[in-house]
């Protein structure tokens, strides 16, 4: 052991002594041992002073970095039971969201919608349909916007409004009409079902919402098509 070491114990044992006393004798109500003590603590130069302090600093240092490299290594760090990270914000998903999600991820299938249709809502269509006013009028004779008018889009020829001339490539060359099925598909998922086209919508999932969105379609008209069996 080095000469500096063994001055630092010795200091640190002197300077042990002298707080023990002040203690002892704070509580005993001995206020001359207490001046006698300060006296002590308050005479020790600086470098002996440093000295001490060093050294209570380390050990604390020591202590608190042990504490920390053992979370560290266990798989801790904030002092969780166990030991696990958790998220600092959890989104909140409803019911129907995780229902749409879910059937998102599943190929769409007309089969599975066409039984809803005698049964859906054309009034929940209506509200559904909502967001697509801004692209498309649905009143007899309405001018074209973004989109065409849809009013008698149920069983018309594909891209055939003459109020519209801005049809795409990929519309123009899809065949055949507008039929139940081939709106539910479109409807659905306008990129898949006509790779190309020019409509800027993510499409309707949810199977319950497509039904009712098609026969809110299918009342834009003077003589409404009839419902597929």
């Amino acid at each position: 052991m080095t000469s500096v070491s063994i001055s630092s114990l010795r200091a640190y044992a002197f300077a042990a002594t002298a707080v023990r006393q002040y203690r002892s004798a704070m509580l005993n109500g001995n206020y001359v041992a207490v001046g006698s003590s300060l006296e002590v603590i308050g005479g020790m130069d600086s470098w002996f002073f440093n000295k001490i302090a060093g050294a209570v600093l380390s050990a604390l240092l020591v202590a608190f970095g042990a504490g920390t490299l053992s979370q560290i290594i266990s798989g801790g760090g904030h002092g969780d039971a166990d030991h696990k990270p958790k998220p600092g914000y959890v989104l909140p998903v409803t019911a129907g969201e995780a229902a749409t999600t879910a059937a998102a991820l599943v190929a769409f299938k007309f089969s599975d919608v066409a039984p809803m249709l005698k049964t859906a809502s054309a009034d929940n269509g209506r509200a559904a349909f909502a967001p697509c006013r801004a692209c498309h009028t649905v009143d007899k004779d309405g001018k074209a916007l973004v989109g065409p008018n849809l009013y008698g889009i149920m069983g018309r020829e594909v891209a055939s409004n003459a109020g519209f001339p801005r049809y795409s490539t990929a519309l123009k060359g899809a065949k055949g009409t507008w039929s139940f099925e081939k709106m539910a598909a479109y409807l659905n998922d306008p990129r898949e079902a006509i790779p190309g086209n020019q409509m800027a919508f993510a499409g309707v999932k949810n199977n319950a919402d497509l039904a009712d969105l098609l026969v809110y379609l299918r009342t834009l008209s003077d003589a409404p098509v009839a419902l597929p069996n």
